[in-house]
């Protein structure tokens, strides 16, 4: 646990008996002998939290099936596909989130594969979202299995600090939910962030005020939110391999090197993270995304991809009850360059064939020779379904796609997504000649990620 030993009180995580310490060399819970004990200078005066569910997808279905306790346990799709989620046994074995199937099998052949069930995920990430709604109001979900909290302000509600208070909620997401979570605490967003991945799993680390900016000195730039495995390199070839090289850099270098990001980069670097957490906003868009097993360059190759990415993002428009006007390809190349292109349709849609109508024109004008290793697709300028897919005298092809999925849809509903399949030529059935969309807008470099799809 980060952070220097604290002359006051030491918290189990496992019975939350909190205690004095009364000597600098214990090291076991005195009421259970638990060696879990959280103990730090500011642990009572923190109230900034990051809270990341374990290896979510894959801790579900071990809850749900107890012959997968002890087993390695691999969520995601075919040998085409990627891995969603590695249950931590399976990482022992160099499993990680995004690796191609065939080369995650090839680590573990052993591992137990199971095919995502986003519905039963997406519940539970509810369940876990109501209970730190209890806590406080200040909720700002990042994904479906992860959140920043601001519990200051709480103690008189919980009567206990943010700390213990926040103990006692993995625990109870424990014994209520089956799950389990790891929790960075700390004054700052970024911090929090980097204080949640240092134990997993059921880990409960602190990083303070006071130790901020040595903590960081020694970390590499990598750490820092936004910067992936490009901009790192770029910066170590300027001489920034650590986050303490940035701490007295020239904005001006760091400028020329990030932009924009220059001035973040060096606030970061010595602890500043003026953030807010802000609470829950409404949708701004649904999207999907998958990393290619191998980089693809042919229109041919990638337009089957897309068509399949269109059927999970119209079904994801469809379950929120939104729909879409602007659409958004994303690209990525082989050298993690990432590229988005935009076209806005004539009115909204949560048709697949509609998204991959615009989302085809967009990436044939993209395939001039360069490698992909991945592709999404999104839409944006949300808006009711009612509001969507209508048509007009000039447009009869919308309302017959519009019936056609929906009569789809029923049937994959009632039998399951395998019973019937939408190939690509419905999609490629909408060229839409009287409602082109609109010209791409201009391409724009994105910022390279270091987690895909």
């Amino acid at each position: 646990m980060a952070g220097r030993a604290a002359a006051g009180r030491v918290l189990c995580l496992d019975c939350l008996a909190d205690h004095d310490e009364t000597a600098a060399s214990l090291r076991r819970c005195p009421a259970c002998g638990s060696p879990r004990l959280l103990r730090h200078a500011e642990r009572d005066s923190l109230s900034l939290a990051h809270i990341d569910c374990d290896a979510f997808y894959a801790a579900i279905e071990k809850r749900d099936d107890p012959t997968l306790a002890d087993r390695p346990v691999i969520i995601g799709g075919g040998k085409r596909g990627v891995v969603s989620t590695a249950c931590y046994i399976a990482r022992t074995y160099g499993v990680r989130s995004a690796m191609p199937m065939f080369k995650a099998l090839k680590a573990c052949p052993e591992a137990v594969v199971v095919k995502p069930n986003m519905a039963k995920y997406v519940a539970v990430g509810r369940q876990v979202r109501a209970l730190m709604q209890e806590l406080t109001p200040l909720v700002e979900p990042i994904s479906i299995d992860e959140a920043f909290l601001d519990l200051a302000g709480t103690e008189l509600l919980h009567h206990a600090s943010p700390a213990v208070t926040l103990a006692r909620f993995a625990r109870r997401i424990e014994t209520e939910i089956g799950i389990t979570v790891s929790v960075g605490l700390s004054y700052a967003k970024f911090l929090a962030k980097v204080a949640s991945d240092m134990d997993k799993p059921r880990g409960f680390s602190i990083i303070g005020r006071a130790e901020a900016i040595a903590f960081l000195a020694t970390r590499p730039v990598g750490l820092i939110p936004g910067i992936g495995q490009a901009s790192a390199n770029k910066l170590a070839e300027a001489g920034f391999r650590l986050i303490g090289d940035l701490r007295d850099a020239p904005v001006e270098k760091l400028f020329r090197l990030a932009g924009k990001d220059g001035p973040r980069l060096k606030k970061l670097a010595n602890g500043v993270d003026e953030r807010q957490v802000a609470p829950e906003r409404e949708t701004k868009s649904v999207s999907s995304e998958t990393t290619l097993d191998v980089d693809l360059a042919s229109f041919e190759a990638l337009e089957p991809v897309l068509w399949r990415l269109c059927e999970k993002t119209s079904k994801r428009l469809k379950g929120q009850q939104l729909a879409g006007r602007t659409i958004t390809l994303k690209l990525k190349t082989a050298e993690f360059h990432s590229i988005t292109r935009a076209a806005r349709l004539p009115e909204s849609t949560q048709l697949a064939a509609r998204l991959f109508s615009a989302g085809r024109d967009l990436l044939r004008r993209e395939c001039t020779g360069a490698r992909y290793r991945l592709i999404g697709i999104g839409a944006s300028d949300l808006g009711p379904p009612e509001d969507a897919d209508h048509g007009d005298l000039a447009d009869v092809a919308t309302p017959r796609l519009k019936a056609m999925e929906g009569a789809v849809d029923k049937l994959r509903a009632r039998f399951g997504d395998d019973a019937i399949g939408k190939g690509v030529g419905l999609g490629l059935s909408l060229r839409e000649p009287q409602r082109r969309s609109s010209a791409p807008t201009s391409r724009s470099p994105g910022r390279e990620e270091d987690r895909d799809g």
